[in-house]
């Protein structure tokens, strides 16, 4: 496979077997999906100086490895922020909806501050992937290198793992350091979460990922965590760093519940 997505005639783009998701080869990890999202809200009426430092994408239901189209409009114009909102279908139905927020960059002269401390070293190799029973592990999981650093995909608990895509976004370009961001946030939930995900169906209905500053390099670390509790919902928040240091957030609302028999 040359790229999760291949483009279309018409602007649409067909979905590759890269994008299906560890819970079934028919629907897709929301990783690539972000992508996708994404790549439009900044190729839209993009203004000189600005650069997308939220996005929130709300996911209506199963994203299917099938053709899909985007639509990006501007919601609120301006020379220093403007919001915009995208859709994407398949066969005309919506399947993801998302707002952005596009915001002039700050002046060069401006002292940095970051609190968080620096991301833990690149291990100098990767280990062979291990996933819960039962996951689909062909599809966007194999589509990435993984190299962790503590926790495991097959092991509940706080997590921490570099990784890059082994395949663009989009057959045939190169990603933008905000699709490289995208994603791979979405596994957040898959490296941070708490529950045995071979015992327990656990489903994000959103993704959030605030960025301060645009990451560097095809290798980004990603940490994760989970809380939830009986009578509640899960949250699983992360954070996003690069070789020199934070670059942003990750957020996701999730459902748990019991799995299909």
């Amino acid at each position: 496979m040359d790229g999760f997505y291949e483009p279309l005639p018409g602007g649409g783009f067909a979905s590759t077997p890269a994008t299906a998701g560890p819970w079934s080869p028919e629907f897709q990890h929301a990783g690539p999906v972000a992508g996708l999202v994404g790549r439009a809200l900044e190729r839209h009426e993009p203004v000189p100086g600005t650069r997308v430092a939220r996005m929130t994408m709300e996911i209506l239901g199963p994203v299917p490895v099938a053709p899909l189209h985007v639509a990006v409009r501007t919601v609120r114009p301006g020379r220093r922020v403007t919001l915009l909102e995208a859709e994407l279908a398949h066969e005309g139905r919506p399947v993801v909806r998302a707002t952005a927020w596009r915001t002039l960059r700050a002046p060069d002269a401006l002292a940095p501050i970051v609190r968080t401390p620096p991301p833990p070293p690149l291990p100098a190799a990767s280990r062979p992937l291990r996933a819960w029973a039962g996951a689909h592990m062909d599809g966007y999981l194999s589509a990435m290198e993984w190299r962790l650093v503590e926790g495991a995909f097959a092991e509940p608990g706080p997590a921490t793992t570099w990784a890059r895509a082994r395949v663009p976004l989009v057959a045939g370009e190169d990603d933008t350091p905000l699709v490289r961001a995208l994603v791979l946030s979405d596994s957040v939930s898959g490296v941070g979460s708490e529950i045995d995900l071979s015992a327990w169906l656990v489903i994000n209905t959103d993704l959030t990922v605030a960025l301060h500053r645009d990451p560097v390099g095809e290798w980004l670390c990603l940490s994760g965590s989970m809380q939830v509790e009986p009578g509640g919902s899960a949250l699983c928040e992360g954070s996003l760093a690069d070789a020199s240091g934070d670059i942003g957030r990750v957020l996701q609302t999730m459902f748990v519940d019991d799995l299909p028999r």
